[in-house]
């Protein structure tokens, strides 16, 4: 099925849900990327750098130049462009290389 860009804009995603970023619910629609509903709530950094603790988040929003890490899920080092906000995801920021748990 092939969709044009006027179909789209009339698109219904349907209701939203919630993920949980640093303790607080964050909506997110069906489809939505956790960067996308990230930066639909005005937050824009969601993780520091490993050298200096700058804030970082989205830079290039298709995966390519990794700024935009978290954990997800408990998992570190996961490009919120490309993963989709699931119901009950919890986004916490990303401290440096985002993996003190394993003493490296």
């Amino acid at each position: 099925m092939r969709r044009t860009p006027a179909e789209l804009v009339g698109a219904d995603p349907g209701p939203a849900h919630t993920i949980d970023f640093d303790g607080r619910p964050i909506p997110a629609l069906p489809g939505q990327s956790i960067a996308a509903a990230l930066w639909a709530q005005g937050i824009l950094a969601w993780r520091t750098t490993r050298v200096g603790g700058r804030p970082r988040g989205a830079f290039c929003g298709i995966g390519a130049c990794y700024d935009c890490l978290a954990t997800v899920n408990g998992h570190p080092n996961q490009r919120t462009c490309l993963l989709p906000a699931e119901p009950g995801d919890t986004v916490t920021t990303q401290e440096g290389h985002g993996r003190a748990d394993l003493a490296i």
